[in-house]
């Protein structure tokens, strides 16, 4: 047996977002966000599946930090539905939302557990869709006045904050692949919504120094690794584009202050040209106090013309896959975290998601998802390695604390350490929960 042993400051969580738990809808004040009308388009999502029952998480928020109590987590990381404070995107304030984010933080308080807000995990108002979203520049004035307001109401109970969740889904997957709302289809319209989104992030990051607000921030972007297949030119260029599109775009303008020339001159190719007005960059570039990473899968990929956007063929290298058809590459977890040190410096990250889709079920009481236990330890050696070799890892953060609304795969896919009936709403404790509150208690594991 080998003992995979976590430095003694390490910290622990869970994390969930707004639109996949609180359900509740129509209830509390709370407006209507891009992902309502998404869900209730015909054929965006799988089974006509929508959030506004979700997890019930609105209502039986209580009980699920009294989950969180008995996993022992330091962290649960959550985020605010921006029309539950704003209905409209901007103007009038709605207490009803405010006050239902200061009970959950004041129960986690009590219960031991720092809370980790996300400010943006996608929900949009759809008042602000209405009017060009964030491709009108409009929207990052109305983001910051939204996070104005929540640094000032939860100052000296919150104390880590992420801007956005994974802006290349927010762009990209969004606005050109559009498998997520509002579901367009344009290369230059998801560059632009990159580029606002960076820039809404530093603006709020210089808000918030400018404030004097005591605690940290941070972003989290979504990663994957690519592999070349061979060590061919081809192959590496085609890799390296495919991790630009995820990294790169996404790191170089905070940590550098410029976007990757090698990205540039392909999305110009492809006709997409980069619109940055004077100033941006040193907005963008703002120093952030962490950084948050969202690790999932990654791959083996290869050159082939005409393949996608970037010339790149994904390749069947034989790996496992989890049940939304992933694959389980922890090898890709070490590579993206010692890139990303040798790449922007020792910053301190937080695996602020990282989990498996593995959709077992309730079998007399009981959720045997060994699978999803075994990819936790995959991953969390991988983690352990990339600490021994020098990464500044602050913390970790699986997803996800509950099975809950997955997007476009609506309710088929399953990421929880705790099984939902989505029926009843009733939870059940998985295995691999027992096993992560274990690993948590005594900060490390056998393997």
């Amino acid at each position: 047996m080998t003992i995979i042993q976590f430095p003694k400051d390490m910290k622990w969580g869970v994390a969930t977002a707004s639109y996949q738990i609180e359900g509740a809808a129509n209830e509390g004040g709370r407006g209507t966000s891009i992902w309502d009308t998404f869900s209730k388009t015909p054929g965006k999502v799988v089974n006509g599946d929508n959030g506004d029952v979700a997890c019930g998480s609105y209502h039986k928020y209580e009980e699920d930090i009294e989950i969180m109590d008995d996993l022992g987590v330091d962290f649960y990381r959550f985020s605010v539905a921006w029309p539950r404070i704003f209905p409209e995107g901007t103007g009038e304030v709605n207490q009803e939302g405010l006050d239902y984010y200061h009970n959950l933080v004041d129960r986690l308080l009590e219960k031991g557990i720092e809370p980790m807000c996300t400010l943006y995990h996608w929900d949009l108002p759809q008042a602000l869709q209405d009017k060009g979203g964030w491709d009108n520049r409009e929207t990052i004035e109305a983001f910051l006045q939204y996070a104005e307001l929540m640094f000032k109401e939860f100052e000296g109970k919150i104390k880590h904050w992420i801007t956005f969740n994974e802006p290349w889904c927010v762009s990209f997957l969004s606005n050109y692949v559009g498998a997520h709302a509002p579901g367009n289809n344009d290369l230059q319209l998801a560059m632009n919504v990159a580029h606002h989104l960076l820039v809404a992030h530093g603006k709020t990051v210089i808000r918030f120094r400018e404030l004097g607000i005591k605690g940290q921030i941070g972003y989290a972007p979504n990663v994957e690794w690519n592999e070349p297949y061979s060590n061919k030119e081809e192959d590496i260029d085609a890799c390296k584009r495919v991790n630009g599109y995820f990294m790169d775009w996404f790191f170089d303008p905070v940590f550098k202050g410029t976007y990757p020339d090698f990205m540039v001159k392909w999305f110009e190719e492809k006709g997409a040209v980069l619109q940055i007005e004077e100033g941006d960059m040193e907005i963008i570039s703002q120093p952030i106090d962490f950084l948050g990473i969202n690790y999932y899968s990654g791959g083996v990929g290869r050159y082939k013309e005409n393949e996608g956007l970037f010339d790149h063929e994904k390749v069947d290298a034989g790996y496992l896959k989890t049940d939304i058809g992933w694959n389980i590459y922890p090898e890709g977890f070490y590579k993206v975290l010692t890139h990303i040190n040798e790449n922007y410096g020792n910053v301190p990250i937080y695996i602020t998601e990282n989990g498996a889709c593995i959709n077992d079920g309730v079998e007399n009481g009981e959720v045997k998802d060994d699978r999803r236990t075994d990819y936790l330890k995959q991953h969390l050696v991988a983690l352990q390695r990339s600490i021994e070799s020098g990464v500044n890892i602050k913390g970790y953060l699986t997803w996800s604390l509950l099975d809950n609304f997955e997007w476009a795969e609506g309710y088929t896919m399953r990421f929880g350490i705790v099984h939902v009936n989505y029926r009843t709403l009733e939870r059940t404790k998985k295995d691999s929960f027992y096993w992560y509150k274990q690993t948590v208690a005594n900060n490390f594991f056998e393997v």
